[in-house]
């Protein structure tokens, strides 16, 4: 491990930025610089440049019209009474009396600030200012602007920085060979150049952060990141897992009574799953695919092993449907081969939930489907043996991890379940290379035959009347409908059509159809009624909110009309889409939009209009959002990058991937010390 840091007292400056200490201080990096290394005479000042101007005050006063106001006139000292020297004014709108009492005739004073016409003359309205002396030098190098919060100035920033420069340990965590053969300067050197800039530093390189200095830091972050996750990866490794070798007959069996051959992804993957599985150390495996792309199915093979070998899995979803739905597909497929499941969820009450329980501890159950309520205290796995998460990115660390130790035996040396994470949110390769670095991933790229391309119409609100009309001659003609709405109830803050009123119109505008209606706040038992009805057929057109965004499938229903469609993100929206085109019939999915319309808004319904691969649309999320955005930081617990993009940075990642393997293999000393400066307080990278 690294040495203790010494206990220092907090800076009062550093705690109001959130830091706890110098070294994280010093990584408080400037957004951008002003240049005060040279004077630019009165005369020569243009409006529109950001200038440092310097003269003496020849008048001062507080103008109470048109508001009140501190005015100065500045003038320089003529070099020679041959000539009136040139001028300028300053203004400030909002000032205490000791500015009033600083700023008088014949103070001389250096002026930074925007040039811009004024009444008079050119002006700067609130420069910063300095009182000086006609021997005061000027600033040595650029004058860096710090992120700040509320009540914190910029010259308190500087000092506190200036301070901590002086005290922090800048010796390099690395082996001096390694930033030297990627071309990268020394740790001190590129801090030091970020914080005080020479005048003759490359200002383009530094604003868009490609400055060697800059690519030092974002270099040492991502290393950080990989060492990390990388070493977590190895310590799992180093765990005990059951070893899954059976489930080769009931695999069979299940393929042989199913309508449908798998694809070669498909067969692709169960293939890597089934060889982690047989192995003793735990798998640690994302599952990623587009929507339909049949994760469940493979999900379902994945059981298979762990029940022929005595042990049980658990599936874990985020909604309740969503669960319902697992557990009803997988109960359709399994049970015929004498297979037990049992499903658990916060609405199930009384007898039910009390003999879901006991077929769990009793080891009766060998796949138990449900929500968060598998990881509550009462329910007790005597031998769990594989974790499935299902939208992965919508449950917290904690909450993962608390599945996976549902099944922490000691027979006789303590056992870890294997843990796949299924997400139908395709990951970027360079995410996927970054965040999920200490993954095994194994991606569905190849849809089942029989999906139908679905077209996609982005249609204006006004024109809602038209798709009402299409809709019902739709369903009139045999076909099934989807009507999604974002809100269940009315708000007018929002302006948006809520479920319930949705159904009431449409139930009036359509009195020849039969209408459903599904939502959040719905009892268990209303829900599925509601869904079992629109699977048979006796429901023509389901009214619902984005709770139907997963895991439902009704392949006669072929269009989906979005309302609000602009209010929602690409992922979401991809997802909602993927719930038409599941059978023969030709699909549609129309997005009603209302203005005014964002920019961001503008390009979401381009972007979902223009492609259906759900990998492209998810590049072009994570460009739009950024990575904590697109992933959801909140949810996963994940610390994003400050400094590096995967995106951008991919030849640093890379670069960082190899030589963390060369750290974690060679010196293990220098990984503590790099850890113990990028993740001082214990901080970790996706551990689950």
């Amino acid at each position: 491990m690294a040495d203790a840091l010494p206990t220092q007292a907090v800076d009062p400056v550093t705690k109001r930025l959130g830091y706890a200490a110098d070294q994280d201080l010093v990584l408080h990096l400037p957004l951008r610089y002003e240049d005060e290394t040279r004077l630019t005479p009165l005369g020569e000042a243009r409006p529109g440049e950001t200038v440092t101007v310097e003269g003496v005050i020849v008048h001062a006063e507080v103008q109470p019209r048109p508001r009140r106001q501190l005015v100065i006139e500045l003038r320089e000292p003529p070099a020679a009474a041959l000539r009136p020297s040139a001028c300028l004014f300053a203004r400030w709108l909002h000032f205490y009396p000791s500015l009033v009492a600083q700023l008088k005739p014949g103070v001389r004073v250096r002026l930074h600030g925007e040039v811009r016409p004024g009444l008079f003359g050119a002006e700067m309205v609130h420069p910063r200012y300095r009182l000086v002396e006609a021997d005061t030098p000027l600033a040595q190098t650029l004058t860096p602007v710090y992120p700040s919060v509320a009540g914190l100035g910029q010259t308190a920033i500087r000092r506190a920085v200036e301070r901590a420069l002086r005290r922090a340990d800048l010796t390099d965590t690395l082996p001096a060979d390694i930033p030297r053969s990627l071309s990268l300067p020394a740790y001190a050197e590129a801090i030091e150049l970020l914080h005080r800039p020479p005048p003759d530093v490359d200002r383009l390189a530094l604003e868009t952060r490609t400055h060697p200095a800059w690519r030092r830091l974002k270099f040492d972050e991502l290393l950080a990141q990989q060492l990390s996750l990388r070493r977590h990866a190895r310590a799992r490794a180093a765990l005990s897992a059951p070893a899954l070798t059976g489930g080769e007959t009931l695999a069979r069996r299940l393929l042989e009574g199913l309508p449908f051959a798998l694809t070669g992804a498909q067969a692709r993957v169960w293939d890597e799953i089934r060889t982690d599985l047989a192995r003793s150390q735990p798998m640690h495996r994302l599952l990623q695919g587009d929507v339909g792309s049949g994760k469940t199915l493979v999900a379902a093979l994945a059981c298979l092993p762990a029940v022929a070998s005595g042990w049980q899995a658990a599936v874990m979803a985020p909604t309740e449907l969503l669960a319902e739905q697992l557990y009803l597909k997988l109960r359709e497929w399994l049970e015929p081969h004498g297979i037990r499941l049992v499903w658990l969820a916060a609405a199930l009450r009384g007898r039910a939930k009390q003999a879901a329980l006991e077929a769990i501890a009793a080891g009766e159950a060998q796949i138990a489907v449900g929500t968060h309520a598998l990881i509550q205290e009462a329910v007790t796995f005597p031998r769990l043996a594989l974790a499935i998460v299902d939208e992965q990115h919508r449950f917290g660390v904690e909450q993962r991890l608390r599945l996976r130790a549902k099944g922490a035996t000691p027979h006789p040396a303590p056992l870890t379940p294997h843990l796949l994470m299924m997400s139908a949110t395709p990951i970027p390769r360079s995410l996927a290379m970054s965040y999920y670095a200490d993954l095994d991933v194994s991606t569905l790229d190849e849809l089942p035959p029989g999906r139908t391309p679905v077209a996609t119409k982005v249609i204006h609100h006004a024109r809602r009347a038209e798709v009402i009309a299409r809709l019902r001659d739709y369903c009139l003609a045999g076909a099934q409908a989807y009507w999604v709405c974002p809100l269940v109830e009315e708000s007018e803050k929002l302006q948006l059509k809520a479920a319930e009123a949705a159904y009431a119109e449409l139930t009036a505008a359509l009195p020849d159809l039969r209408l459903g209606l599904v939502h959040g706040r719905m009892k268990a038992a209303e829900k599925t009624a509601v869904m079992e009805a629109f699977k048979a057929g006796e429901i023509h057109l389901l009214v619902a909110t984005t709770v139907i965004e997963v895991g439902v499938d009704v392949p006669n229903a072929g269009l989906m009309v979005i309302e609000h469609a602009e209010r929602m993100g690409l992922a979401q929206l991809h997802q909602l889409r993927g719930r038409v085109g599941r059978g023969r019939r030709e699909s549609a999915c129309i997005l009603l939009y209302a203005e005014p319309l964002s920019a961001t808004a503008r390009q979401r319904l381009r972007i979902i209009r223009s492609h259906t691969d759900g990998f492209v649309i998810a590049r072009e999320d994570l460009r739009l959002r950024g990575p904590g955005e697109f992933m959801g930081a909140r949810q996963s617990g994940t610390p994003w990058l400050r400094f590096a993009s995967p995106e951008l940075d991919g030849d640093l990642l890379e670069a960082a991937r190899q030589v963390a393997e060369r750290l974690l293999d060679r010196h293990a000393a220098a990984v503590d010390r790099h850890l113990a400066r990028w993740l001082p307080r214990g901080l970790d990278y996706l551990q689950v």
